[in-house]
């Protein structure tokens, strides 16, 4: 049996399917933008926009959803509510970019338990959406409900109380892969649909896991533990891989014996599993010209300088490396190697910012040459980098149809992990397969 049908398996219900009319429609983004109680970059709300009207248009009320931050300690369990964190900057957004009011619920806040119930205050609110006296409902961070990412009878009562405020649940939250009470349970208790963004973003996936090629991926982190199995993934899939950031200084200690500052013993001993591998295979390009400082508190005139990876001699100590050198990408093999692809995948910012930048802009203005390419940027910061350093190739190219971006980086490197979006939790429970 065939299970695709444009793009999509059959078995994922599509929101364009559903019966919308007259039903209030729980629906989960990922509105995760926020930062210091400030929006940095609307882009991730801007794409659900689409979704959002489709659901109005139809008849449909909404209660939107989304998570924003960090807000609870691994460590202890406890949930800090800030107004760092709160919802109202996106709302204040929405009702400015829509012309309709949003009310925000305010439920009791425990100080270490963040918010632990749904009440019967919202009942009103619900009443006043469906007589279309407000334009929607936007529920407060999901990360401050105790149940989101709680288990047992706790995450199972939270999903309960999401279930009762509406008719039908909608999930748009392609970059919340994680499979919390509000992306994952939360479709054991109510008619489950895949959003529009959710839906394109699945079929811009096929590009990356089934590429044309030369396929290039250009990957970079702050923490090499967390990137290994995805780039391990990636490393399988590509013609040829560009590292950067702190995976990229672990590679280079690992590769040539030497130390730079910042990089733990215990990551380089791990990464010389991918040096040993990459001997065989020959697939990483090296980026030649590197910029060392002596300090990460900024650029600082006389305490950072350009160094090249030919004169690395084993054993030598480096300062910290917190950019790519521009020059790295006049380099014939990494030009090459760039203007010969036939699809990238870029999910890194090249150095430390906001002082060492010069290597990410180099980077983008570089792979835009490349005319013939698919080009896929994913991550939010990788996007926001990618804006604010090239404001006006950016405008150019949203809707170019050799560029996509992505609304979640992770999620994509979850998948090519994973080998298939149908693999992640969320997307699995909206057909209806639960582990």
């Amino acid at each position: 049996m065939n299970r695709e049908q444009n793009g999509l398996d059959q078995r994922l219900p599509l929101i364009q399917h559903a019966d919308l009319a007259d039903k209030i429609v729980l629906v989960r983004f990922d509105h995760n933008v926020v930062k210091k109680g400030e929006i940095k970059d609307p882009y991730r709300i801007d794409r659900t926009f689409g979704t959002l009207y489709n659901i109005v248009e139809r008849g449909g009320r909404p209660i939107l959803m989304t998570h924003v931050g960090r807000p609870k300690n691994k460590k202890t369990g406890e949930i800090t509510c800030r107004s760092d964190d709160a919802v109202e900057p996106i709302v204040e957004y929405l009702e400015h970019k829509l012309h309709t009011r949003f009310h925000v619920p305010k439920f009791k806040i425990d100080p270490k338990l963040g918010i632990t119930g749904i009440d019967t205050s919202i009942n009103l609110a619900i009443r006043d959406l469906r007589k279309r006296k407000i334009g929607g409902i936007y529920l407060p961070n999901t990360r401050w409900f105790q149940g989101e990412e709680a288990g047992g009878e706790i995450r199972e009562t939270f999903t309960l109380q999401l279930a009762g405020l509406a008719d039908i649940f909608v999930n748009d939250a392609f970059g919340s892969w994680q499979p919390h009470a509000s992306t994952y349970d939360i479709t054991k208790h109510l008619p489950s649909y895949a959003g529009f963004l959710m839906q394109q973003e699945i079929l811009n996936l096929s590009a990356v896991l089934n590429p044309q090629r030369p396929f290039l991926a250009v990957v970079a982190g702050a923490k090499y533990d967390t990137k290994i199995k995805p780039l391990y993934a990636i490393y399988e899939k590509i013609d040829s891989l560009i590292l950067g950031g702190m995976i990229y200084n672990t590679f280079l200690c690992a590769k040539y014996g030497i130390s730079i500052a910042g990089i733990s013993e215990n990551d380089v001993r791990t990464a010389k599993d991918l040096v040993n591998k990459d001997k065989k295979n020959q697939k990483i390009i090296e980026l030649p010209y590197i910029v060392e400082s002596e300090t990460m508190e900024g650029r600082i005139e006389g305490r950072y300088r350009t160094i090249s990876i030919n004169d690395f001699k084993e054993g030598k100590k480096y300062g910290y490396i917190l950019d790519i050198d521009p020059e790295s990408f006049k380099d014939p093999v990494v030009a090459e190697s760039i203007s010969n692809a036939r699809t990238i995948f870029v999910n890194a910012v090249m150095g430390f910012t906001p002082h060492f930048t010069a290597g990410s802009e180099a980077l983008d203005r570089t792979i835009d040459k490349n005319r013939a390419a698919i080009k896929m940027y994913g991550g939010g910061d990788t996007l926001q980098e990618f804006k604010n350093l090239c404001p006006g190739l950016y405008l150019s190219v949203l809707d170019d149809a050799q560029y996509y971006f992505f609304t979640g980086g992770g999620t994509v490197l979850t998948a090519i992990e994973q080998g298939s979006p149908y693999g992640l939790k969320p997307v699995k429970a909206l057909m209806k397969i639960w582990d």
